[in-house]
């Protein structure tokens, strides 16, 4: 264990700065990032020879240009590319997918000429008049002409790709391909348009110009990229692809690291709180890429309990939350994503994989007559701003709360809630609490966007086929979750048997499945109107 523990520490010190590159955050990096490199295992090579923007430009053309046959060639070029980018520099990156987006997008001249081709072939005279399908059968009795046009619309085809498709498709099957594509396009979200954070002051001039001149120029060509980049990696990480596999203690210190410093929701404070959420009581299950081998793309972790919990305190903090024999429900307590791209169809994988989870979380005490409510608590991810919103302002108005001061009761509540440490005062806290939570109950059954819930975390567990449980007063008092939600969390229960009812529900008619508490804040909220009115 004393070994474990060191090699887990001493690599989270080490791995974290350059990990964060593959985070939505990549401008997080220390800017002298040119002589560092990743090992395989995910350690860091500072002794990586240092490489220019020059020679990685060379190998990524090498790479698109060689013809496919000369595999040999090609992996080389692609090798010496993988590694030259890592070793590139942020400003160094951002100047390498500019050009890519200018240099190499689709060749227009040809689409033209092969536009003009087709359009100066006429069809038979006896089929210009004719419906499509009877165009079709009359070209059927000519075969070269029907050759010719498929021939034709195939080159067609073909010439909308841009130059840089072969080169995506070829560093995709390249080992380490895919991984290093998702670390390209967090580099290509942080190119404006998409960010709008500047280059270091103390990079080049001459490179901070050129960055300026292109993000001016091709701000489109960019779109385009971030676009089919974007595109592929869906089809590339789609959820037929990614493997369920539990990850234990006995895990490498490699993998346990990522945990550590990927954990987006409920972050680990240090080793004994990483070990307890590997250990009886709780699981933690890992959605794995066969492409990237040893990194989970996404990360649940799961608490077996007696009752639905209350807060999230009493989850992390009790070692285990229940005996195993006696757990009637598992926790969703955290899912976290350890790349950007793995995001892209998350809400499609997990729904299908509940029951599964569920099976691997309770081993022998599932079963298929004892339908187990899979329970997550979540945070609020958008309560707060919304408070501050015209919406909610607007909402407290027509609920004739008024205030002398010339404020809305939603201004005054605000101020409180982002003042420091509100919710140390036992007084404050109950007097805010029932506006809150009847606030929050109508943000998440009755505020949409589109026809869906205007919660993100919301409207990804609706979609996902489960219905809003109840929600718990301070059951979050971290510094993140009061200033997120003012304290409150969310239980969202799925049950086996309505999971796709619930679902289809939400995604044809947009309707929220809630318990009849949930109910009871806003019907309290109109009995108290009528009752004033």
């Amino acid at each position: 264990m004393k070994k474990k523990s060191w090699a887990v520490l001493m690599r989270s010190r080490m791995a974290i700065p350059t990990r964060q590159l593959l985070r939505s955050d990549p401008l997080a990096l220390p800017q002298d990032t040119s002589r560092a490199s990743e090992n395989d295992d995910g350690s860091i090579n500072t002794n990586a020879p240092r490489v220019s923007l020059k020679d990685v430009k060379e190998w990524m053309q090498a790479s698109i240009s060689i013809s496919a046959e000369k595999t040999e060639l090609v992996d080389v070029n692609l090798e010496n590319f993988s590694q030259g980018y890592l070793g590139l520099s942020l400003e160094g990156r951002r100047v390498l997918l500019l050009d890519l987006s200018r240099d190499y997008d689709v060749n227009r001249t040809r689409v033209r000429e092969l536009m003009r081709k087709y359009l100066s072939v006429e069809l038979p005279h006896d089929t210009q008049n004719e419906a499509p399908g009877e165009q079709q059968a009359g070209l059927v009795e000519d075969g070269g002409m029907l050759a010719m046009y498929y021939r034709m619309e195939r080159n067609l085809r073909d010439s909308f790709k841009p130059l840089y498709a072969s080169f995506f498709e070829r560093l995709n099957a390249h080992p380490g391909g895919l991984k290093l594509l998702t670390s390209i396009r967090a580099d290509l979200l942080s190119v404006p348009p998409f960010c709008l954070q500047p280059c270091s002051k103390a990079y080049d001039l001459r490179v901070q110009s050129h960055i300026a001149c292109l993000q001016k120029e091709n701000v489109p060509s960019l779109h385009a990229l971030e676009a089919y980049l974007k595109e592929k990696l869906i089809t590339w990480l789609s959820p037929a692809t990614l493997e369920l596999q539990q990850i234990t203690w006995d895990d490498s210190a490699s993998l346990l690291e990522k945990i550590v410093t990927y954990e987006a929701v409920h972050p680990i404070r240090n080793l004994l709180d990483l070990k307890r959420r590997l250990s009886k009581g709780r699981r933690c299950f890992g959605y794995f890429h066969p492409a990237i081998p040893g990194e989970p793309l996404i990360f649940i972790e799961v608490a077996l309990l007696k009752d639905v919990a209350s807060s999230i305190q009493e989850v992390l903090w009790d070692s285990p939350p229940a005996p195993e024999v006696e757990a009637k429900c598992a926790l969703f307590y955290s899912i976290s994503a350890t790349q950007l791209a793995s995001q892209l169809k998350l809400a499609q994988s997990e729904s299908k994989d509940i029951k599964h989870i569920s099976e691997k979380a309770c081993g022998s005490n599932f079963k298929e007559d004892i339908l187990l409510p899979e329970e997550e608590e979540m945070i609020l991810s958008g309560y707060m701003n919304w408070l501050n919103s015209n919406t909610a302002s607007e909402i407290e108005h027509t609920e004739g709360r008024e205030n002398m001061s010339g404020k809305s009761g939603i201004e005054i509540m605000y101020e409180i809630l982002t003042s420091k440490n509100w919710n140390g005062s036992v007084c404050l806290s109950e007097a805010l609490k029932p506006s809150l939570l009847r606030l929050c109950a109508r943000y998440l059954l009755q505020e949409k966007k589109r026809g869906r819930a205007l919660d993100a975390v919301a409207n990804f567990h609706l979609q996902n086929g489960s219905m809003i449980e109840r929600i718990n007063w301070m059951a979050d008092q971290s510094i993140k979750g009061i200033e997120q939600s003012g304290g409150i969390m969310v239980n969202y229960v799925y049950r086996l048997d309505k999971i796709d009812e619930y679902a289809q529900a939400y995604l044809n008619t947009g309707h929220v499945h809630a318990s009849c508490s949930l109910h009871q804040y806003l019907q309290r909220s109109k009995d108290e109107n009528n009752a004033a009115s």
